[in-house]
This record gives C-alpha cells, structure tokens and sequence, in this order.
C-alpha cells in the first residue's frame, strides 16, 4: 500500500466519520415547493420569496407557501447544453434601493460558449435595463465547468466564480485569461482598483485567484469576512479553500486527484511552493455544490459550522471549524437519495436546499 502523507492521513480521518456518524435521525426536511427543473441558484427577497433559477434558463418566483410562479420575462438567452444554463443569482447589496439582480449563465459566442454575469432590475415578474456587465474570456466549446457562484463581499464587489472549461485546464495557471479563475469585478462591471493584479501587463486586471478547476459553492465568512470556496476535483481531491487576493491554488500543477478512468497522477503531486494547500479535500469525490455558514441558533450547537452540499454523494456535510481548522464532519440527510445543488441559509435562519433534478424542490430543513 502505498504510505500515506500525515495531510493525506489527516484528511481521511475526518472522512471517516461521515457514513458511521450520520446526523439525520433528529432532522426533518419540508418541501417548500417542487417541481423545478434543475434548479441552481437560490436568493431571497426581502419580503421571503424565493428567486430560483432553473437551468434551462428560466428564473422563478417562488413563494414562501411554496407557489412556483411564471418564468421571469427579461432573462438573458443561455446556452443551455450539459453543465451549461442559467446558474446563480444574487442581490445587489442595496436591492431594496435599486432593484438591480444579478444572474450568472453559459453564454453562446464566437468560440464557443463561456460563462457571463448579467444584471437588471426585477420589477413584477420582468428584469428591466438588463445588462452583461461580465464575459470569461476567451470562450470554448466545451459544455463542461462553468463555475459558477455569486457572492458580494463587505464593500459591495462582486466574486464570481469560473471554471476550467474541462479541456482548458493548463489555462488555469495562465494570468491572461479567466480560465479557472475567481474573478472579482464592481456591480456595474468595472475593475476595483484594489484588485491584486491591475496594472500588472500581459494580466486580465478582473482576477482575484487563479488555479482553480470548477469552483461551484462560495461564501463569505459571517466574522471575517474571508471568501471561503469550494471546487470539484477530478477522480477525487474536491477542495475546500479560503481564496485570498492573488493566490495560486494549483491546479492542475498540483491535486489530491486523479485522472478520470486511468487514475494517472495528475501534474506534479499534492503539493508545490507559492501554491496553496486547501483546508480539506475529499478523496472519493463527493462533488460539492453550494455552500453556507450557520449564523442563527435554530439548529442548536451547530453555529458557525460550515454546510455543503454534495452532488455524487446526495447528502449534506457538516463542518465543524476552529478558525481556518476543519475538525469534524458529519453527513446528513443521508437518506435524501437527491443531488443537492445548492444551501443557503433564510431570513427566519433554518437552510433552504435546492435538490438538482428534473423534478427539483425547495426543502427546508428542521430540527
């Protein structure tokens, strides 16, 4: 056998607590509202209604007794084909000023397609004054990678998380494109100025982080305000990271993973210097998908832990921390038998759960 590294030891202790620890005997889950066709990205109003959108390109108004309304008028064309869609949506920091919803999605165009962030204003059921105001550049072909989470820090810019594009993974280690990027732009689309690279030549001056591989679950840290990530790795090596300014996380130079079928090493092993370790990874893969941090008290004990959803697995994981350090994990909903895309935490502070199907529902989670 081959000897395991005390990070590789590490990671598989805090694994293996997952299926014999399940937590769900004292959990229930309601169904808010169903009949979603793969649901992706879940923002709440201010008067507690749901905005969710539908991959095939549809965004929904859904009510807090769980009516699913009409689609949206105003949403921008999706190349809707395998991974590809509408994705997430978020609110403008000052939505209750100016309206403005922002939806991210795989665009069509020459090359290819890529992922773009669009933002208008929500009046009734129809966006108005609706705008691209962000493209990855260079588009590709592929139907693979996409990212993609929207997340507004403290100052009012917006993160959005990219993909590889599958086949473009050596891009990600290439500052002239947003290939495998988290990229960190102002609302109407501009360069903050205190991005790490502007002004650096030969370097796209959106980037936040770069080597990253498909980057599907982003939130920021309730007390320090950090972006925390996680992104899918290949066979195996899911990440979770803090993504700080101008940081290489390594891909695909280095990985917990390994190549689909062959299960061939991938680069140059798990770790390189100037290129960042995660604070955990799965070795199988659960494929993560969304993610939040607890801050109400409705589920007693478990404030501040971190909760992600997993597609492959179909389960919810708990993370217990202490600062930056994951101590324990546990998974729920074991018995769900549904891929959970994303989880987001309500303005009455139970988590809301989006389960990826053609079929998909709006469940609350209860204890």
């Amino acid at each position: 056998m081959t000897q395991l590294t005390r990070r590789q030891m590490s990671a598989l202790l805090l694994t293996l607590p997952l299926a014999a620890r399940a937590q769900s005997a004292s959990l229930r889950t309601v169904t808010v509202a169903k009949g979603l066709q793969h649901p992706w990205g879940l923002a709440f109003l201010p008067d507690g209604r749901m905005l969710v959108t539908e991959r095939p390109g549809r965004l929904r108004i859904v009510t807090p007794q769980g009516t699913v309304g009409p689609a949206v008028q105003g949403v921008p064309a999706v190349d809707a084909r395998g991974q590809g869609g509408l994705l997430d949506v978020a609110l403008d920091p000052q939505f209750a000023d100016n309206g403005w919803v922002y939806l991210s999605y795989a665009e069509a165009g020459d090359g290819g397609n890529g992922t773009a962030v669009a933002r208008g204003r929500l009046q009734g059921h129809r966006l108005t004054d609706v705008a691209v105001i962000f493209r990855q550049q260079p588009k590709h072909g592929s139907s693979a990678h996409f990212g993609s989470r929207l997340v507004f820090d403290r100052g009012g810019r917006l993160f959005v998380t990219l993909g590889d594009r599958f086949s473009r993974r050596d891009d990600a280690q290439d500052l002239s494109n947003h290939i495998g990027k988290i990229v960190r732009i102002a609302p109407d689309g501009s360069v903050p100025p205190d991005n790490p690279f502007v002004g650096r030549p030969g370097v796209r001056p959106e980037i936040w982080s770069y080597g990253h591989r498909n980057v599907q679950g982003a939130a920021l840290h309730p007390e320090t305000g950090e972006l925390w990530a996680h992104e899918h790795g290949p066979q195996g090596g899911d990440e979770l990271n803090v993504v700080e300014a101008g940081r290489n996380y390594g891909w695909p130079v280095i990985t917990y993973g390994r190549e689909y079928g062959t299960g061939f090493r991938i680069g140059e092993g798990t770790a390189k210097e100037g290129m960042e370790q995660p604070l955990t990874y799965w070795v199988p893969s659960i494929a993560p998908s969304g993610m939040a941090f607890l801050t109400s008290e409705r589920y007693p004990g478990w404030r501040g832990n971190l909760f992600i959803g997993a597609l492959r697995a179909e389960v919810l994981v708990r993370l217990e921390l202490d600062g930056r350090r994951v101590v324990r994990q546990a998974r729920l909903l074991t018995t769900l038998n549904e891929r959970i895309r994303h989880v987001v935490q309500g303005p009455d502070g139970w988590l809301y759960i989006l389960t990826d199907n053609v079929d998909g529902k709006v469940l609350r989670l209860e204890r």
